[in-house]
């Protein structure tokens, strides 16, 4: 039972999958900052904002709501606040990954993929030239379709 799981753990698949999600966490990272640090103040000094995660849409709340707790959690939204700010940033922030796996990744791969591949071999022949009038026929013809000649 052992050697199976040692085998399985040891496939060159899951440790590529481990990598590749240690790498993906660091990555995330790195754009959530640039996305939190660079993108978003240089956005909101267009807007006037002075940062998109203060975008706030307040909503009427229709039923009596208890007052909020004391200290408030870290996480708290009141009632009837809509943090659109945070969305955009999210957003932004997913469009940088994106960006970035397909310029950084996907294009380069696809690029030597290309390059290093054999090229597909040709596709054999669906026609012969008529030897009367020089037309293209079908191999299968007995006859050519605009001279009427039989072609062997």
């Amino acid at each position: 039972m052992l050697k199976g799981f040692r085998d399985f753990i040891l496939r060159g698949n899951v440790v590529d999958l481990a990598v590749a999600v240690i790498i993906g966490a660091a990555f995330g990272a790195i754009t959530a900052s640039v996305t939190a640090d660079v993108i978003t103040p240089t956005i909101s000094a267009l807007v006037g904002a002075p940062d998109f995660s203060t975008l706030v849409i307040h909503v009427p709340v229709l039923h009596h709501v208890s007052p909020p707790p004391n200290p408030l959690p870290a996480n708290y939204i009141a009632p009837g606040e809509i943090h659109i700010g945070k969305l955009l940033n999210t957003l932004i922030n997913f469009l940088l990954v994106a960006a970035a796996i397909y310029f950084a990744i996907l294009l380069p791969t696809q690029y030597m993929l290309k390059k290093f591949s054999p090229p597909a071999p040709a596709p054999p022949p669906a026609t012969k030239p008529c030897a009367e009038c020089l037309s293209e026929i079908p191999l299968a013809a007995t006859r050519c379709a605009h001279c009427a000649q039989p072609v062997a």
